[in-house]
């Protein structure tokens, strides 16, 4: 198979999420993107990839990989703690950069990521691949246009994270706050912290209940409960675990013209003719005389998930089209995240929005000075396949 010629890219991490990309674009399945290079500080990490990606250079220095390959751009797949400081260095050296999530762990970070990215002018773009979904695209489509109104309340109860004790196990760097900076909130949940301000918007407050070690022997949440408030006096719920089997993934989305829910693979749309506040004081109004018209929608096409990120990360740079997830908003889960986080670490207290990035550094670094990496066997890799518990599941 004939090598193409296109936008050279380095990846950063070669675990499970960074060998699934690059044995997808060492496959030659992302048009106009080839692998030139990859970076692992995990000797035996190397050597897989070495294995299956014959003629691909290997390094175990990022700053080596930038300085000696001839890239455009790097995607970084490493644990999440590292993001921020890997993505600086990219932009300083006039790389495109394309980031696993969460975009890092706080939000001072984010910040100096999209600062940097910023002024570099260079292509940012994040790994929020569940955006590729059509059930989500359709449902905020139907917000934008203004189909249901304005929001009322959104309550999503995505608890089909499930994972086992040997999951959290199966590397030293999981769920500890030193080694990856938080739980289900920062692993598994940002797709769905992502999606609910990508469809609702960006809440004014956070109230939350973050279990420790609720269900896994761990040393940080694996079980979530969320209250928001927003700018219009709406409201939201977003509860989350790793514990609960086989669990529920289920987003209402309530407004004043209708509402929208989303489950087991289908969009479900009510809506009626008039804003709910312009019927709601008339005389002799009942609820069976208002009338209400539902449809229902199914996919009209697959959802390219990861595929899709990384072929719209390429055509971003080469032919210029917009960003189905750009950089700059993986700023906005971490929002939510670390406000969760300091309600949890205050009392259970409302944390307004945006939050105070330093304070949330000093709790976050107390945290990661109590914390200990458990000594347990190296984190397996994958087979190069994209999984389907990375993608929607219903």
């Amino acid at each position: 198979m004939e090598k193409q010629i296109g936008l050279r890219v380095g990846i950063v991490g070669v675990g499970n999420m960074g060998f699934a990309h690059a044995s997808c674009i060492f496959r030659q399945e992302i048009k106009g993107m080839t692998l030139s290079a990859v970076c692992d500080t995990d000797a035996g990490k190397r050597q897989r990839a070495a294995e299956h990606f014959n003629g691909i250079p290997m390094y175990s220095d990022y700053d080596e990989m930038f300085c000696q390959e001839a890239l455009d751009a790097v995607i970084i797949a490493t644990p999440h703690p590292i993001h921020g400081q890997i993505a600086l260095r990219a932009f300083a050296r006039g790389l495109h950069v394309l980031v696993e999530k969460p975009a890092d762990i706080s939000v001072a970070a984010a910040e100096q990521m999209n600062r940097a990215a910023g002024e570099s002018g260079k292509v940012f773009g994040i790994m929020f691949n569940q955006r590729t979904n059509p059930l989500f695209q359709k449902a905020r489509q139907f917000i934008q246009d203004g189909e249901i109104g304005s929001l009322k309340r959104s309550s999503w109860t995505i608890t089909n994270w499930y994972r086992p004790q040997s999951y959290y196990d199966s590397g030293s760097w999981r769920a500890t706050w030193a080694g990856e900076g938080g739980g289900v909130l920062i692993n598994q949940a940002p797709h769905n912290l992502d999606l609910w301000q990508w469809l609702c918007g960006m809440p004014t407050g956070i109230t939350a209940f973050c279990d420790t070690a609720r269900y896994h022997h761990i040393e940080v949440e694996d079980n979530v409960t969320i209250f928001a408030r927003y700018a219009n006096g709406a409201t939201g719920t977003f509860i989350t675990s790793t514990g609960e089997f086989p669990g529920t993934n289920r987003l209402e989305i309530c407004g004043s013209r209708g509402k929208i829910v989303l489950e087991e693979g289908k969009l479900k749309l009510w809506q009626f003719e008039n804003d709910e506040r312009e019927f709601c004081f008339q005389e002799s109004i009942s609820p069976d005389s208002i009338p209400v018209r539902y449809q229902e929608y199914e996919a009209d096409r697959p959802e390219t998930a990861h595929r899709g990120i990384l072929q719209n990360f390429t055509d971003a740079i080469l032919h210029g089209a917009p960003l189905l997830a750009e950089g700059r908003e993986g700023i906005h889960s971490l929002m939510i995240s670390n406000a969760a986080y300091l309600s949890q670490w205050k009392g259970n207290c409302e944390i307004p929005l945006p939050i105070d990035p330093a304070e949330f550094n000093i709790f976050l670094e107390k945290k990661q000075k109590q914390s200990l990496f458990r000594e347990t066997k190296e984190e397996a890799g994958n087979d190069g396949s994209y999984k389907k518990r990375w993608q929607v599941r219903w």
